[in-house]
C-alpha cells in the first residue's frame, strides 16, 4: 500500500491538535465532567493508545515503559491539567492562541538564553507577537477571563518545556508513550485530591477518552511520522495553523463568536512568531 503524502499526514496532525481544544472545550462547557476527571481520562487513554502503538512497532519488547523520564512526565501533566482547567472559561480559539503563543515564546526565550541572537526582522516579530498577546489580555468586553488565560499560558509554558526536553531524547513516540504512562500517576493523584468535586457523565467521559486516544495518542504518533519529512522551520511554521483551525472549529461547531479582538490578536501573534521562526537565528 502506498504511504500517505507527507502534506496529508501533516494536515491530519494539525487537525488532531486543534481537535484537542475543541473536545476539551465542548466537554467542559456542555457536559457535567470536571476538569480533573477530564485530565485523568485523557492522560490514561493517551498512555494506553501510545503503549499499544509502540508494542505494535516493537513487537513484544516493553520499550514504552522504559522511555521518557519523570521530569518530562511532570511537565506533560502540568500542560494537560492547566489546559483542562483553562477551558472551563476560555473560548476554543482564544485558548489555542494563548497556548500556542506561550509554547513558542518559551522555546524562543530558551533559545535566546542559550545564546541565539535575533536579527532586526526577528526582533520586530517578537515584539509584534508579545503586543498581540498583551492586547488580547487587556481588560475589555471581549477580553478572556484572566484566571483561564493565566492557566492556559502556564499550560503553554509547560508544553514548551516538555518539547525542549524531548529534543534528542530518542524515539519520540516511545519517549512520549513513557512520559504519558508516568503522567498517569500525578493525574490520578489530582483526581483523588479533588474527589469531592468529581463529576462524570457518559458524554464528558467519551470526549475525554477521544481527546486522549485519538487527538493526543494517535495524533502525536501521526505528527512524529510527518516530522520525518519536514524541515525544522517548516514544522514550526505549519503549527501556526492550529489556533486558526481551532478558532474556525469553535465558530462552526460550537457557535463561538470570532471577535475583532481575537482576529487582530491572532494576526499579530501568529505573524510575529512566523517572522521569528522563518529567519535562521544567529549565535
Amino acid at each position: 500500500m502506498r504511504p500517505l503524502h507527507p502534506a496529508l499526514v501533516t494536515l491530519v496532525a494539525m487537525l488532531a491538535f486543534a481537535g484537542n481544544s475543541l473536545l476539551c472545550r465542548v466537554a467542559l462547557r456542555d457536559t457535567a465532567i470536571d476538569p480533573a476527571s477530564f485530565t485523568s481520562l485523557r492522560i490514561v487513554s493517551g498512555a494506553l493508545v501510545l503503549w499499544w502503538i509502540v508494542r505494535l512497532r516493537a513487537g513484544a519488547r516493553p520499550a514504552a515503559a522504559m522511555a521518557g523520564n519523570w521530569a518530562s512526565a511532570c511537565a506533560l501533566f502540568v500542560y494537560a491539567a492547566a489546559f483542562s482547567f483553562a477551558y472551563v472559561s476560555l473560548a476554543t480559539g482564544t485558548g489555542a492562541l494563548l497556548l500556542f503563543g506561550a509554547v513558542q515564546a518559551t522555546m524562543i526565550g530558551v533559545g535566546l538564553w542559550r545564546g541565539e541572537r535575533l536579527g532586526a526582522a526577528q526582533t520586530a516579530g517578537l515584539v509584534l507577537a508579545c503586543a498581540g498577546l498583551v492586547g488580547l489580555l487587556l481588560p475589555g468586553l471581549s477580553s478572556p477571563p484572566l484566571a483561564g488565560a493565566m492557566l492556559m499560558l502556564a499550560s503553554g509554558v509547560a508544553w514548551g518545556i516538555y518539547s525542549l526536553r524531548g529534543k534528542g531524547a530518542g524515539d519520540p513516540t516511545q519517549v512520549t508513550a513513557g512520559n504519558f504512562m508516568r503522567a498517569t500517576v500525578p493525574a490520578i493523584v489530582l483526581s483523588l485530591a479533588t474527589l469531592p468535586l468529581a463529576r462524570l457523565d457518559l458524554a464528558g467521559s467519551a470526549y475525554a477518552i477521544a481527546s486522549g486516544a485519538l487527538t493526543s495518542g494517535i495524533g502525536y504518533a501521526i505528527w512524529y511520522a510527518a516530522l520525518r519529512h519536514l524541515r525544522a522551520t517548516t514544522a514550526s511554521t505549519v503549527q501556526l495553523s492550529v489556533p486558526v483551525i481551532a478558532a474556525l472549529g469553535g465558530s462552526l461547531l460550537l457557535a463561538e463568536p470570532l471577535t475583532a479582538r481575537l482576529l487582530w490578536a491572532s494576526a499579530a501573534v501568529l505573524g510575529g512568531i512566523a517572522l521569528v521562526i522563518l529567519r535562521k537565528p544567529a549565535r
